[in-house]
């Protein structure tokens, strides 16, 4: 970037950090989002939740086929991405 190219896209420069600091964060949810270990430990909790009684059967059951689902899909994305 050149000096007159820096001068005149100056007054846009916080709008340019903003966008920066909101990919960084879509980044970091994304990654724990689709991370194995974080849905393990999800289900880890629910499964305690269920046995100590602090949720029905139902919402156990619709919890753990909606990890599970994230669970499978991660580990998809995680093997497509071993292939490339």
């Amino acid at each position: 970037m050149g000096l007159i190219t820096g001068l005149l896209t100056l007054p846009i420069a916080p709008v340019r950090g903003v966008v920066w600091v909101a990919e960084k964060l879509n980044d970091a949810a994304e990654r724990e989002l689709h991370d194995p270990g974080v849905l393990r430990t999800q289900l880890a909790v629910l499964n305690q939740e269920l046995e100590d009684g602090d949720i029905s059967l139902d919402e156990f059951e619709r919890e753990e086929e909606r990890l599970l689902d994230r669970l499978h899909a991660a580990r998809a994305r995680a093997t497509r991405n071993d292939r490339r």
